[in-house]
């Protein structure tokens, strides 16, 4: 019988399909995107439906008591140069479920994938996974329609269960924010909705190369997805599974990370006006309201609260070979609404806006060697789309960059190398990899010999 990771691998090798020409399904979310029916714009504050800033906090919360409220955080840490601040979080404890339906033709794994329109997609629509709803989505708070090919993923008498894990959401916006990643198998008739298409591993490696087509909850899923290949062992690897533990375990003690939440109206260096709620020196990211009408959506038309960001950023890789092993450069960052003070993240991680005019030594470190590395050694590089579902037209440069011969082995105590196979056992481990970190890590596609 064919393994799992057998049949990811033969899935991810096969870039033809049996349904759909990957170019074909470009054009389809080309069109779909140009739909004149599909409309979001910014609006006051006093067109938000059911959502309100509470009299006692200031914090904005919807009336049911579900889907997310804003609300304030106060941070002291001893990790980098600021040792506290305050700001606004989106604060969401429900786990929602992030999941591709698989299904074999001609013997080779298709996974089923939406051409779904959310609110802060720059673009509008974007490939997301089969089904990807919050709790209060999928319970039916919005009084929508139910969501489509929920039952696989529920039922597990229906579908064989590939992926199933527990990952983080962006831990500078969301408080202990955590979804639900899975990949599921049938053997049964599915009926293809209209917006649904089946494709491989292979297509959506193909399509991932581009900018913004397939959105941040489909890469977090597809960084969980573990491919077949020779096993290497620890042979070629710098560090040991071990020694990595060790270093990341060390961190964790060094470094603390207290956050009590604060009601929004007092959060310092912060401003409401009719429309946003933004930080004073107009860095980072404001909060505003959104109306949408999207008619192939669960529910037709609604208002909600976004983030909208300042910058644009940066998300990259360094990689190097080591003893003719490829490595990739991971650092450890804490972010206020991590669940375990520090997640493994990209070498680089920032809103570029924020340091031009920064001293070099104020800097994140090696953000130079990621943005001006020549053309060739760029082995990666595209714009990807943050969650459209809650950030507004938010779009960040994923960059893998080759850091060249001449660049030295050893890092700072707050870095470390790891290989592509490290990479991909740690990530089954709740809150190891940060979401940026598991967005490029899916952007890698299938290692090359002797990655």
């Amino acid at each position: 019988m064919q393994s799992k990771e057998e049949a990811f691998l033969q899935s991810a090798q096969d870039r033809a399909g049996r349904f759909i020409k990957t170019g074909d399904l470009l054009e389809e979310l080309a069109a779909r995107g140009a739909d004149p029916t599909y409309k979001v714009e910014t609006v006051p504050w006093d067109r938000l439906e059911g959502w309100s800033f509470a009299k006692d906090t200031g914090n904005l919360v919807h009336g049911s008591g579900k889907f997310f409220t804003i609300e304030g955080i106060r941070v002291s840490t001893n990790y980098g140069t600021v040792p506290s601040w305050t700001q606004p979080i989106i604060v969401q404890p429900e786990i929602g479920i992030l999941g591709f339906l698989g299904k074999k033709f001609g013997g080779v794994l298709h996974l089923l994938v939406q051409v779904k329109m959310e609110p802060g997609n720059l673009n509008m629509v974007q490939l997301s996974p089969t089904v990807q709803a919050t709790r209060s989505n999928y319970t039916q708070v919005h009084r929508g329609l139910r969501t489509k090919y929920l039952e696989y993923f529920l039922d597990h008498a229906r579908a064989r269960v590939l992926v199933d894990q527990l990952q983080s959401e962006q831990g500078a916006r969301f408080l202990r924010k955590r979804n639900r990643n899975m990949v599921v198998e049938t053997e049964e008739d599915v009926p293809v909705h209209e917006g649904f298409r089946w494709v491989t591993l292979g297509q959506i490696h193909d399509l991932i190369k581009k900018d913004n087509v397939v959105n941040m909850d489909s890469r977090s899923v597809l960084s969980c997805v573990a491919y077949a290949r020779p096993a290497a062992g620890e042979a070629g690897a710098f560090h040991t599974h071990d020694e990595l533990i060790s270093w990341f375990t060390e961190l964790k003690t060094r470094y603390e990370l207290e956050v009590e939440r604060i009601p929004l109206k007092d959060v310092a260096d912060w401003e409401k006006d009719d429309r946003r709620v933004f930080r004073k020196d107009g860095k980072y990211f404001s909060v505003i309201g959104v109306s949408v009408q999207a008619g192939d959506r669960e529910v037709c038309r609604w208002t909600q609260p976004m983030v909208e960001p300042q910058q644009e950023g940066v998300i990259g890789f360094l990689t190097k070979r080591i003893g003719g092993t490829r490595h990739y450069l991971v650092q450890a960052k804490l972010e206020p609404g991590n669940f375990d003070v520090l997640e493994l993240a990209p070498t680089v991680q920032c809103i570029t806006g924020s340091y031009k005019a920064a001293k070099p030594g104020d800097r994140p470190r090696f953000l130079a060697e990621i943005l001006e590395a020549p053309k060739e050694r760029v082995r990666y590089s595209a714009y990807q789309s943050e969650e459209g579902g809650r950030f507004y037209r938010e779009q960040n440069r994923n960059v893998v960059v080759d850091a060249g011969e001449g660049f030295a082995i050893e890092v700072p105590q707050g870095f470390s190398w790891m290989t592509l196979g490290q990479m991909n056992a740690f990530i089954k481990y709740n809150n190891y990899f940060n979401v940026e970190a598991r967005s490029l890590i899916a952007c890698l596609g299938l290692p090359a010999a002797g990655d």
